[in-house]
């Protein structure tokens, strides 16, 4: 930014990056220019001279290829009073036709009302339509938002000036990748922020006095320079170690402002966990208290002393590691990041080294550590690799899947309990008087004299000394290069004394005991440990292929391979996750989606032994804090979580660690907006001692038992296999290859859609069928009726698949209502089904999976059709169904069932129909995946598009539901603007119909907003006594024809107090999961957060389009979206994330 000499403002495209990463930190440098104060210091830094250097030179690099292939007009940097003069130059070689330009001037000059615009692009390049689009180049290996609001801001200039302009801006990475994205996924969030940073800057130039810390208008972070300044002088809760900015924002609210407030609270903080403040505050007093410490060593304090049991017993074998990495290295522009070396030292302080000066030095580095551990195992068979936080674990993870090897060795020391990270315990153990918990914070307490003798005393100074060492080892002097390496080398070996030293201090801090030391005993992961010999042997085809290079059959070969493996890997991520959260300090986790963190507990009935029971049991209520996002139903089973030590009959990882049991079973769940109460059943195992302990969290349930599921899609891969080189003729093969369907697609005559998709199935070969439809289009309808016209009509076997038993229950109702008979469309109730819905049932009801086979055989030997409906593990169980033997698997609600199960049920059947729209709620995934298997089957053929490809099957584009206008914005929103409307002979007097923003101001709400709420109540209470017409039906709206969706349980709770107190009892209020696939004749959606840094789950999960897609989708007349006008201003996480908010900001700024 520049201030021009009649004070006024000029304004640079990475101004917005400046002002979004830090508010006040950018208007106190305003002040600055203007006076107000004195300059900010300026802050070396050298990796980012680094970066700017190998920067300016990709830059250099890529012109020159451009010059190779376009003519290049080239600009000089002009001085400010030439600014108007370059940019009229850039202007007129864009309207004369020029190829590319280089470093053109882009100028706007101030007026009275705004501020200016001056910038330079790096390339703007004519593409063939004669259109001019933006290219930059960026040193980074991914896009960043910051980037590409910059190439927005240069659009945005031609468009202003009349230049044509593409659609798309790129960016031109550090390896060398073009990445493309569309100016209409970016250019509604630049304008917002540009909008908002001229008014603040307008503000800021007519105010008089420099800006105060702490000015609730403007955001700071905390951390850069400027903040620090103000956070030290003015005692900033920052200074509180592990403080987060959301708490920071709580206990403002309630008048604490300072650290030493903090440190003398005791009154409660709302909607803050009192074991969360307990520890902020003595955190805080212990600071206060090392402030005045005359040796200048942090006082400290052991919270738990049994967190120290964690540590195992010392073995001559321990080693202590450490790794040290530069991310910007590179060999070849293409390839990022080198750990150069791998340190560690033994018992007695000896240093080992394994050094990478290459990213084939770095694979070889891996492989001799590996050999070098497990040669030591085999010595020491105790041993333990001690390290300091997560990096080391999670980068060993990393490492060996980059290179592909030693993925198995690594996995085999998490599971043995190998690797021990000393952070979580020294964060349950101790609280201690540092703003930091980082081990260089540490090191006062234990280091004594050993101090540091080198001059690299941080990881940046260690990789600029490494970078320098190489560089003079290679072109300089080697005696001196050598020197400096070992100065390098150090740095690590003594980080790794560090860590020894912390172990051995740790254990000195345990009370005497006359126990042996317990040893680790860690319970095996329920897991497989080897991945299926199909799934390597598929993955052995891939070997040496980039994946950026495949061909569609090599991906759908990684996908299949990948499939086979995703239930697995889904497990194993689950428990490690599950462990790692019991040796973790509760307040690490609490906000963890399916987490309660219990306050309040009672017993509601004592230990005893139920009839029919096995063990005993009890009923415990728990009251407490529930994690955003979370979902607790009755009956599920989530584990329970006990503190250290756990009663006798629960698990636990290891000495130190908390113990958990999944013997529970949820009874009730009720929220108030305050607290989430649970009522729980509790179950002993058998011959278990009764105990007096109650849990301190409920912790996610296990993931369900996945056979036969991975052995049916391992025996698909097998086939596909056995079919290389040629590809199998298969409707899931199909799918992942992303081919059109073997077989003509029958065209739609009139409305008739019914009968194109049976015609279509009919000549199907082993292939499959997609149809897309949004709400209200009637894709059940098309789906059941095309089902009953198969089974009555051609004698067809069909499959009924969905994520849950009651899908595809609906879906067989509905195909008895086309008119297939009862006694043809057969299920087997979900276990432990309410005896009374299961008699109510439209389908008939079916013992186990034999009854199952002996109804498809007798559909085989009568020639008379059938249906069968159930989950995945039904069709993937060859004793239920046959392999091949259906002639049709439906896969309904298909837009949220993965591809792993879809290709698990798909062996049962010679044909797919792929029924649902992945534009509604999608498929939720935890484990990690090296390929997308965990995405829908719809979303993978869709791949991005917001509607199906014509050349897969069937967009179902008109809504029945919605009114024109409504369809409109939800078309705009999910559907690229192609649904349109059906329905006529509807209104609703007073109320125009469609979408309606309704912002609502207020600050610091995260997943309650009292404001939002009492307006719900107010809309509802307008629309509802209104007349509504409906066809020839007239009556007054109830409020049973109001529904209210809320992103959060909690916003739910509070907008059902205030409902129920105005009397609006038949209003229904839920989450969208509730209401997906139901409708009324007015939506209201409150979002309930007030900004961006308020949403616990991210912007991502707040304005995903899909969650508004089914809010405001099941109104038929009129939505109504209460939401913070702040939620558009702030700039998302992700670059997805910023296509997500350009569509919510065009919902409720249409321009």
């Amino acid at each position: 930014m520049q201030i021009t000499s009649e004070g006024r403002a000029l304004l640079s495209p990475s101004d917005l990056t400046t002002w979004a990463s830090c508010e006040w930190a950018f208007l106190r440098r305003l002040d600055a220019k203007l006076g107000r104060g004195a300059a900010l210091p300026d802050e070396h830094d050298d990796m980012l001279d680094r970066t700017a250097k190998l920067g300016d030179q990709h830059e250099l690099d890529y012109l020159e290829i451009l010059k190779t292939s376009h003519d290049v007009v080239e600009f000089d940097r002009p001085a400010p009073p030439q600014y108007a003069e370059a940019a009229a130059a850039a202007l007129d070689a864009m309207r004369s036709g020029a190829d590319v330009l280089y470093q053109p001037t882009f100028f706007a000059a101030p007026t009275p009302d705004s501020a200016g615009f001056i910038g330079f692009a790096d390339f703007i390049i004519q593409n063939a339509a004669g259109e001019y689009e933006v290219y930059d180049t960026k040193l980074a290996r991914h896009a960043k938002i910051s980037a590409l609001l910059q190439l927005t801001a240069y659009a945005e200039q031609m468009q202003a000036h009349g230049i044509p302009t593409g659609q798309q801006v790129h960016l031109v990475l550090g390896d060398r990748t073009t990445t493309t994205h569309d100016l209409a996924d970016i250019a509604p969030v630049y304008r917002t922020q540009r909008t908002e940073l001229r008014r603040v800057i307008e503000e800021r130039l007519r105010a008089d006095e420099p800006l105060a810390w702490g000015d609730p208008r403007y955001a700071s972070c905390g951390r850069c320079g400027a903040c620090q300044q103000q956070v030290e002088q003015h005692r900033d809760l920052v200074l509180v170690a592990g403080m987060r900015l959301d708490q920071r924002t709580k206990l403002i609210r309630q008048g604490v402002l300072t650290i030493d407030d903090l440190a003398v609270r005791t009154a409660p903080v709302p909607t803050m966990a009192k074991s969360t403040l307990d520890r902020l505050v003595r955190q805080a007093s212990l600071q206060i208290d090392s402030e005045h410490a005359r040796d200048h060593r942090p006082r400290f304090e052991v919270l738990d002393p049994s967190a120290l049991d964690a540590i195992p017993v010392p073995d001559a074998g321990d080693v202590f590691f450490d790794f040290e990495g530069d991310p910007l290295h590179t060999e070849d522009g293409v390839h990022w990041g080198l750990d150069y070396l791998f340190g560690l030292v033994d018992d007695r302080a000896d240093f080992t080294a394994f050094w990478a000066h290459t990213i084939r030095d770095e694979r070889q580095a891996l492989v001799d550590f590996l050999a070098f551990i497990a040669e030591r195992r085999a010595q020491y068979p105790g041993m333990h690799i001690y390290h300091y936080a997560a990096y080391e674990r999670t980068h060993l993870l990393s490492l060996a899947a980059r290179h592909g090897v030693g993925e198995e060795a690594v996995d085999d020391l998490l599971r043995a309990g190998v690797l021990v990270d000393l952070y979580p315990i020294v964060r349950k153990a101790l609280v201690v008087g540092s703003h930091s918990y980082s081990i260089k914070k540490l090191e006062p307490l234990y280091m004594g004299e050993d101090l540091r003798l080198s001059d690299v005393t941080n990881a940046a100074d260690s990789i600029t000394a490494y970078v320098e060492a190489i560089e003079e080892l290679r072109n300089g002097d080697p005696a001196t290069g050598q020197r400096m390496l070992d100065q390098v080398a150090d740095y690590n070996a003594y980080d790794c004394r560090s860590t020894l030293r912390l172990r051995d201090w740790l254990r000195s801090l345990r009370p005497p005991s006359t126990d042996a030391p317990a040893e680790l005993d860690l319970p095996p992961i329920p897991v497989e440990r080897e991945p299926n010999p199909v799934y390597v042997a598929l993955a052995e085809h891939l070997e040496g292929v980039v994946a950026l290079d495949r061909t569609p059959d090599e991906t759908a070969l990684a996908l299949a391979a990948a499939a086979i493996d995703y239930h697995r890997r889904e497990a194993k991520t689950f428990w490690q996750d599950h462990f790692d959260r019991l040796r973790n300090p509760l307040d690490e986790w609490a906000d963890t989606r399916d987490v309660l963190v219990v306050e309040r507990a009672s017993v509601e009935r004592d230990w005893d032994t139920l009839p029919r029971a096995r063990s005993q049991s009890r009923e415990i209520r728990l009251s407490g804090t529930l994690a955003p996002g979370s979902r607790l139903r009755p009956g599920g089973s989530p584990h329970l979580v006990y503190d250290t030590p756990p009663p006798p009959s629960v698990g636990s990882p290891g000495p130190g660690s908390k113990g958990a049991t999944d013997r529970a079973q949820v009874i009730d769940v009720r929220d108030d907006g305050e607290a989430t109460e649970v009522l729980l059943l509790e179950r002993l195992p058998v011959g278990g001692e009764p105990h007096h302990e109650f849990p301190v969290a409920l912790a996610p349930s296990s993931p369900p038992r996945a056979k036969p599921q991975p052995e049916a899609i391992a025996e698909w891969g097998g086939s596909v296999l056995d079919a290389l080189p040629e590809m199998l003729p298969d409707p899931a093969l199909d799918l992942l290859r992303r081919v059109p369907p073997r077989g003509a697609l029958a065209p739609v005559v009139g409305d008739d859609t019914v009968s194109a998709v049976v015609t279509t199935l009919l000549g199907l070969d082993r292939s499959y069928l997609a149809i897309q439809g949004p709400p209200g289009t009637g894709k059940t309808y098309v789906g059941s009726n095309v089902v009953a016209r198969l089974v009555r009509e051609y004698g067809w076997r069909v499959g009924v698949v969905g994520q849950s038993h009651a899908t595809s229950a609906n879906f067989l109702d509905a195909v008895i209502a086309a008119g297939v008979p009862a006694d043809r469309v057969v299920k087997q109730p979900k276990s432990g089904a309410d005896p009374e819905d299961v008699e109510a049932a439209a389908w008939t009801p079916v013992k186990n999976g034999a009854a199952i086979a002996a109804f498809l055989a007798s559909c085989e030997q009568s020639g008379t059709g059938g249906v069968v409906g159930g989950t995945a593990w039904t069709f993937a169980n060859e004793s239920t169904i046959e392999r091949r033997s259906l002639d049709l698997l439906v896969v309904d609600e298909a837009g949220q069932f993965s591809l792993a199960p879809t290709i698990a049920s798909s062996i049962a059947a010679s044909r797919l129909l792929l029924l649902g729209d992945p534009q509604q709620l999608p498929q939720v995934s935890q484990g990690s995946h090296p390929e997308p298997v965990d995405e829908s089957a719809l979303g993978w053929l869709a791949d991005g598009e917001h509607v199906l490809p014509p050349e897969f099957g069937y967009f179902l584009a008109r809504t029945r539901r919605m009114e024109p206008a409504l369809t409109a914005s939800v078309s705009g929103l999910s559907y690229n603007g192609q649904l349109t409307s059906m329905a006529s002979g509807r209104h609703l007097e007073g109320v125009e119909p469609g979408v309606h923003p309704v912002p609502v101001v207020h600050a610091g709400n995260t997943t309650s907003s009292l404001e939002e709420a009492q307006r719900v109540v107010a809309l509802a209470q307008d629309v509802v006594g209104r007349p509504w017409t409906d066809g020839d039906t007239v009556r007054k709206l109830t409020d049973e024809d109001v529904i209210v969706v809320a992103p959060y349980n909690a916003q739910g709770a509070v907008i059902r107090q205030q409902l129920d107190r105005a009397g609006l009892t038949g209003t229904q209020v839920g989450t969208v999961d509730l209401f997906q696939g139901r409708e009324a004749v007015v939506s209201i959606v409150s979002l309930a957060a007030s900004s961006a840094a308020d949403i616990p789950r991210g912007l991502d999960f707040l304005l995903m389009p899909n969650r508004l897609n089914v809010a405001l989708s099941r109104a038929k007349w009129a939505a109504y979206l209460v939401h913070s006008p702040a939620l558009t201003t702030a700039l998302p996480p992700s670059i997805p994330g910023l296509a997500l908010l350009s569509r919510f900001i065009e919902l409720v700024e249409p321009r």
